[in-house]
């Protein structure tokens, strides 16, 4: 009887042993996995932060990245119901949008410099309102055809440009399952070779807007949380504040302005709305006036300035410049830039 007792306490010691030991090395190697990855991910925090620190910043939004010395491209974007949610257009530094038809139906320029989009679009016709803000970038245009006045002058080669219409197949592609002509599409690698397969400087020229993250002046005349730019439905957009992270939201048609390739919420540092005049040219065309000077509304940090935009009529490659009321160019936040072109 002691011998079998003697067994069964063997027995358990060894059970309690075992049971204790593996207790002892699971603790033991999660807290030396806890102690390793979390001191390596501070490291490489501090490394990546450091890294980005240390890129110059980019002319166009005031982001460091590793791009900032290179020329942005510039590509066409639809802006109809059907073509929505679009490729690429949260990854943009600045975009213009214009209403491009009397029925209020807007286009979209956006120019990319510091992302690089996997795919983009679709991918719409050059318009000539258009040519004279991209050449204010020093960009590479890229677009699928054209009205016939903006194709003859992008023909001549006004500005260096990548028609679709010369390269389907190529640098661009049609998708299925999307009735054309919506259903083109490119992505950045692709443009890029484009431009270097074109002889395109791939330099940046665009001397650059000023950018500055220094606190913004309130009070209660210039506090604005909500941007209405009242594009005729479904173009229609608002713009709404988020303090905790300073970015205006899009939503454009009553629904949130989403991101195919991320599905993300559009989002962006600085709008600007821009005022200017049209002249009717067709039930499809308006020719909507982007040279010369006009008003302009600068929402930042949740705040208005309001000020005025001057482009040189007489020089095509003139900068885009941003003025308060006093004359002075404006410090625009870092980040992205919408800039919405409103017809008085």
């Amino acid at each position: 009887m002691r011998k079998i007792l003697k067994i069964i306490y063997n027995l358990d010691l060894n059970k309690i042993l075992i049971i204790g030991g593996a207790i002892v090395f699971i603790f033991v190697v999660s807290f030396f996995i806890w102690w390793l990855g979390g001191k390596g991910i501070e490291v490489n925090n501090d490394r990546d932060s450091e890294i980005i620190n240390n890129l110059p910043k980019s002319p166009l939004s005031g982001i460091n990245c590793e791009n900032s010395d290179k020329r942005p491209i510039a590509v066409m974007i639809a802006s109809d119901p059907i073509t929505r949610p679009l490729s690429g257009i949260s990854q943009a530094d600045i975009v213009f949008e214009i209403p491009v038809t009397p029925s209020g139906l807007t286009r979209i320029m956006a120019v990319y410099q510091c992302e690089e989009p996997d795919e983009i679009g679709s991918v719409r016709s050059a318009r000539e309102d258009f040519i004279p803000l991209a050449a204010s970038l020093g960009v590479i245009y890229a677009h699928w055809g054209g009205e016939r006045e903006a194709l003859t002058r992008l023909n001549n080669h006004i500005i260096d440009n990548i028609d679709a219409m010369k390269y389907e197949n190529v640098y661009f592609y049609r998708k299925t399952g999307i009735p054309q002509p919506h259903n083109g599409f490119t992505d950045f690698e692709r443009l890029a070779r484009a431009a270097e397969d074109l002889n395109y400087s791939n330099k940046n020229t665009f001397s650059g807007y000023i950018h500055s993250d220094k606190d913004l002046s309130k009070n209660i005349l210039n506090l604005a949380d909500t941007i209405s730019i009242n594009y005729p439905s479904p173009s229609d957009v608002v713009w709404t504040y988020n303090k905790d992270n300073n970015t205006y939201q899009r939503v454009r048609g009553g629904k949130p302005e989403i991101d195919k390739n991320n599905s993300n919420q559009v989002t962006a540092n600085v709008v600007i709305v821009m005022k200017t005049t049209s002249t009717y040219l067709s039930k499809d065309y308006l020719s909507v006036t982007v040279t010369g000077q006009g008003d302009a509304t600068i929402y930042q940090k949740g705040i208005q300035i309001n000020g005025r935009w001057e482009k040189d009529p007489s020089q095509l490659a003139s900068k885009l410049f941003f003025y308060d009321t006093n004359g002075k160019e404006i410090e625009l936040t870092p980040g992205k830039i919408w800039v919405e072109i409103v017809i008085e």
